[in-house]
This record gives structure tokens, sequence and C-alpha cells, in this order.
């Protein structure tokens, strides 16, 4: 018996702060007290900035700034961690607890976390080597790579949840992600010279895409390592006790049923139809049973 589960508790086993949400807000947010209040000394900021930030594989004479460097391969991971103002990192953060809070419990850590870190290598590739392409590229920093792919990943997931901009016009999630998308794209077709990385934002989401279409749009068990596809939606076989009777022939010859695998069988369709109701309508539309379900029968799935 797996045992592998998350025991239920306030909120009946669904995390507002999992883990992985809880680090990346940790680290994000001492980097920027770091970066911004503890350095005081202007060049040791510029230097740190220069380490750090992503810097471009060009640089371009003209641009050139107190915090343009190098460009070293770390800088690719350690770019996620940096935000400019307070603003740039409120909103990430913000988008990052709001749209990854269900994915890290769906996912679990360990899938969170790899494709948070994929989005921003993503990102930080296509500010790299696409970017020149159509704009000037200096020293980037942020998370947003990373977020644009886990908006992509929650409208992918659950297209038709509705997601409430200024907590008043509600929008579908699938709507939102097209609408964030297309003013990307236009950023870009208008060679806007915003300061913004249009471009590592775009590639961020591109990558999430395509990498829940490679590795199929499937859900985990928020207690253990057992997946469930939403297209396995056949009836369980009908049990029925095979009759014996004195003809050893006859016993032979009736078909063996294995009534742990069909037992198991059950409780899966089960929380099929449950983690699908979840998909679509949240944790809050389940009703008391559905929750019994999803967090005591799933305990004794192997």
């Amino acid at each position: 018996m797996n045992n592998n589960y998350r025991k239920p508790g306030l909120f009946g086993g669904f995390s507002l702060f999992p883990p992985v949400i809880k680090y990346l807000l940790i680290a994000n947010l001492a980097v920027f007290i770091l970066e911004h209040f503890l350095l005081v000394n202007i060049n040791i900021v510029n230097s740190f900035d220069k380490l750090f930030a992503l810097q471009p594989l060009f640089q371009n004479a003209l641009l050139r700034s107190p915090i343009s460097g190098p460009f070293y391969p770390w800088q690719l991971f350690t770019y996620m961690f940096m935000h400019g103002d307070f603003s740039h990192i409120f909103f990430n953060m913000f988008a990052l607890w709001m749209f990854g809070m269900e994915l890290e419990n769906l996912w679990g850590s360990k899938k969170f976390l790899l494709y948070y870190t994929i989005c921003g290598l993503g990102a930080g590739l296509s500010n790299l080597l696409l970017a020149p392409l159509f704009t000037h590229v200096g020293p980037t920093v942020g998370a947003s790579g990373s977020i644009y792919g886990i908006l992509v990943a929650f409208g992918y997931l659950f297209p038709d949840r509705f997601i409430y901009i200024y907590f008043l016009m509600p929008i579908k999630a699938k709507y939102l992600v097209i609408l964030y998308m297309a003013l990307e794209v236009f950023a870009v077709a208008s060679q806007s010279d915003s300061g913004i990385a249009h471009i590592a934002h775009l590639g961020g989401a591109v990558v999430g895409f395509v990498y829940l279409v490679v590795t199929g749009n499937r859900r985990m068990s928020l207690f253990n390592n057992t997946t469930f596809s939403k297209k396995d939606n056949t009836p369980p076989p009908q049990y029925k006790a095979p009759v014996y009777n004195a003809n050893y022939k006859d016993i032979n010859e009736k078909p063996y049923v294995n009534e742990e695998d069909l037992r198991q069988k059950v409780l899966i369709d089960k929380l099929n139809e449950v983690l699908d109701k979840l998909s679509k309508s949240g944790y809050q539309s389940l009703t008391d049973e559905e929750k019994k379900i999803l967090f005591e029968e799933s305990k004794k799935i192997k």
C-alpha cells in the first residue's frame, strides 16, 4: 500500500502555500531586499547586477549601462530571482501564487518546479537568441517568463475557469491567455522600445505550451504518483463470482477475476470524476461526498 499522500488540513488537503510556491516567494523577496535595501553602495549593486542579471550575448556599445557586463551561463537561472522595482516583483509574485498554487497542488512540487524552471530557461534563451532580431536588448531581470508559462498552463488545464480582472470583470482563463499573448505579439510587432522583455514573455509561454503538449494533458493525484487520464472513462467490468461445482474441469474453465484489481479500478474511476469536476469548477464546487472520495478513498489506491 502506497501511503505517500498529503494529510487533509484546514482546506481538506489543498495547500494555499504549497512548498515550491512558498520558497520561490521567499527567495525572490529575499533577493529583492538584498539588492534594493541591503546593498547600499552603488558600485556593489552594479557589480551584483553585472554578475546575476541576464546579460546579452553581444553588447551594443551605444546602449551600455552601469549594469552591463559579460554573459555567464548561470545568469539563465539567477535572472529569474531579480526584479527592477516593487511593482515588478509584486505582480509577478501575485500571479505566481494565484495561478501556480493550484498547479502545484495538482501536479506535485517536483513537476511544478521542473515546469517553472523550464519556462524560465526558455524565456532566457529566447531573450538571448531571438530578441536581438527584433529590438535592442539590455540586461534583463524578472520571473515573468516563468509566470507566462504558468499562465498558459492554467489556461490549458482549466480553460473554462473564470478569472475576475480587478476582482470585477469575469473572463475565462483561455481567453485571458489569448489576450495576453496577443498583447505581447503586438508589442513585438510594433517594435516599441518599452524596456519590457516581450520576447522573453512569449518564449516562456511557448516553451510551456510545448511542454504541456509533449507530456500530454495528464492529471496527477494529489496524494501519490498514480496518473489519472481524463480520457479513460470506460466503466469498470461487472464482477461476477465464479460458480463452483463438483466437476473439477468446470472449475478450471471459469475465468479468474482479480477482486483487488477490480476494486482499484472502481476507485480510480470515482477519483477521475472528482478530478474532472475539480479542474472545471474548483475545489469549492465539490460536495462533501466528493471531498471524502478525494481525500479518503484515494488513500486506498496502491
